[in-house]
């Protein structure tokens, strides 16, 4: 194969790479294919992956003491204490390993810095708070 036709050929090659990645000319995103998920289909994949729904009013109250006791910093910026914990109790029902360090890098944002000694505290206060669903 000489040097023209080689790279004719890459040429051909990669315009067709090209034109099957594209669209057919609609929108293939899942809310235009009609797959959407429903209220009741997010809930279901939220109750099975471990996560507990957002805590609002008592409850809130309740889980932001229970962090600010094991680890007083972390309730600084509240929204994100509220979403490690979320997002802690995936780890802690899903029996993950390393639930002390995942906490720890969890609940470290901004100017927050969490030991994994921390982290293991917030585990224990996310239990025994009932917040978590062991």
């Amino acid at each position: 194969m000489n040097h023209r036709s080689a790279t004719t050929a890459l040429l051909l090659a990669a315009t067709f790479a090209l034109t099957s990645c594209s669209s057919s000319g609609g929108d293939t995103s899942p809310s235009s294919a009609g797959t959407e998920l429903t209220q009741k289909q997010k809930k279901a994949i939220a109750d099975t992956s471990g996560i507990p729904p957002v805590p609002t009013g008592a409850k809130r109250t309740k889980l932001l003491q229970a962090l600010k006791t094991a680890a007083p910093d972390v309730v600084a910026y509240e929204d994100e204490a509220i979403d490690g914990a979320r997002n802690q109790c995936t780890a802690i029902n899903g029996k993950a390993q390393h639930l002390d360090m995942a906490a720890s890098l969890r609940f470290t944002y901004r100017d927050v810095k969490t030991t994994e000694v921390q982290g293991a505290k917030i585990n224990q206060a996310l239990k025994a708070s009932g917040f978590c669903k062991v």
